[in-house]
């Protein structure tokens, strides 16, 4: 049954507000969550004998479980409580990470990863479809503040895990507090976030608004969504290609230290922050030209990073760089365009698609770069898949059709 068409429930600005704070909280632990494990993959692989191609695929693996969530939790999503679905979520992929310290080896580790993918893939969706319901008009912007949420948490989970790591002598300990520190956060999201935020129904902000969607192909997979698809199946099979065994290509090919590795890992999480200010550009400019720049920009950091720079300090800048192209631009466009390519009453499979093709693509990414590691070396690998793949994202642009989409107000007005 499709959610009734009914009016937001009244919620002060300061319910909104902690509200919101709290979903962009939650989201921020999810990256660390998720990103504490790749400067560990050395110390892990050697515990367990993993190859290369195993640890690449623990690495990006788990976001399998993310894309096998995205359509069906879409739909639920138009269809359920989003706040119930927000909760069960971080309750998930909360226990998956508390279960893979317990793991004895390669197959129940990759259940275990898959499991917080799941949790953490249906966690994005739910967040993404609550701000573009709720911030109707003003989505990119919003989801900007999420993308400085998961650049933050991209920062800290590697320099806070390999902290604990060493500290207490064991890749494990991190699993466990970033665990129990989720269901902390369900909890918190329990009595904070507000129904008024967490249910609002897409484009009806006013009663008497009255706008027409009929521009909008009825199908919420239509040619401009399944463009975008793809320009983010290529965004996620980049970003996640690099993020997956970069800290193992600096320690094992450029003899990083693993706080260097770890340092260089986390600044991607700096460029990821620049989210904000490409939201608030997205709201006022055309998102193709935001993602052409994304795309170029990525393949350029990505060219330098494996096949010229070698000292830390030029890989400190690259990162971060990565960190602003692949994810504070792509990413960012990536979950607002398609959600603009489909009408209110499906911003929910709006934003599932994205998750779905994004993250399909980052759970081959390890492996893909993997391969390619073996055949081409370190070099040809960030060459083929980091640097010239981002053209085919920069093609899929070609085919979209502004007049096809709900454009925001700054791009309307007369």
């Amino acid at each position: 049954m499709t959610r009734p068409a009914t009016r937001r429930p009244a919620a002060g600005t300061a319910a909104i507000a902690l509200g919101f704070a709290v979903l962009c909280l939650s989201y921020g632990l999810n990256a660390m969550d998720r990103q504490v494990f790749y400067p560990l993959v050395p110390e892990i692989r050697e515990e367990f004998g993993f190859s290369l191609d195993q640890a690449g695929l623990l690495a990006t693996g788990f976001t399998l479980g993310l894309a096998l969530t995205g359509v069906p939790a879409g739909y639920l999503l138009d269809r359920m409580s989003r706040k119930t679905i927000v909760l069960a979520s971080v309750v998930v992929y909360s226990a998956g990470t508390l279960a893979i310290p317990l793991a004895a080896g390669f197959l129940d580790m990759a259940v275990y990863r898959l499991v917080s993918g799941i949790g953490e893939g249906v966690q994005a969706t739910a967040i993404y479809a609550i701000i573009g319901a709720y911030y109707f008009h003003r989505r990119a912007l919003a989801a900007g503040f999420i993308g400085v949420a998961f650049g933050l948490g991209v920062f800290l989970g590697p320099v806070i895990g390999q902290g604990m790591a060493a500290t207490s002598d064991s890749w494990r300990t991190p699993f466990y507090v970033f665990g129990l520190a989720g269901l902390v956060v369900a909890l918190i999201l329990l009595v904070t976030v507000p129904r008024a935020m967490s249910e609002a129904l897409a484009g009806r902000a006013a009663p008497a608004e009255d706008v027409s969607y009929d521009h909008i192909p009825a199908s919420p997979y239509n040619r401009n969504s399944l463009a975008f698809a793809l320009t983010s199946a290529v965004s996620g099979l980049v970003f996640y290609g690099f993020l997956g065994l970069y800290p193992t290509f600096l320690r094992e090919e450029l003899a990083f230290a693993p706080g260097e590795a770890a340092l260089a890992a986390s600044l991607v999480g700096f460029g990821a922050m620049m989210a904000l200010p490409v939201g608030w550009l997205a709201d006022r400019v055309d998102q193709r030209i935001l993602m052409a720049v994304g795309f170029v920009g990525t393949s350029v950091s990505a060219l330098l990073a494996y096949t010229v720079a070698t000292g830390a300090a030029a890989h400190y800048v690259l990162a971060f760089l990565m960190g602003t192209f692949a994810s504070g631009v792509l990413f960012t466009n990536c979950t607002t365009v398609l959600q603009r390519s489909v009408r209110p009453e499906h911003v929910g499979r709006g934003a599932g698609l994205f998750i779905l093709t994004y993250y399909v693509a980052a759970a081959v990414s390890g492996l893909l770069f993997a391969r390619l590691v073996a055949g081409i070396g370190w070099q040809g690998a960030g060459l083929v898949q980091l640097a010239l793949l981002p053209l085919l994202g920069l093609a899929a642009l070609v085919l979209v059709d502004p007049r096809r989409m709900l454009l925001p107000p700054a791009l309307t007005r007369p």
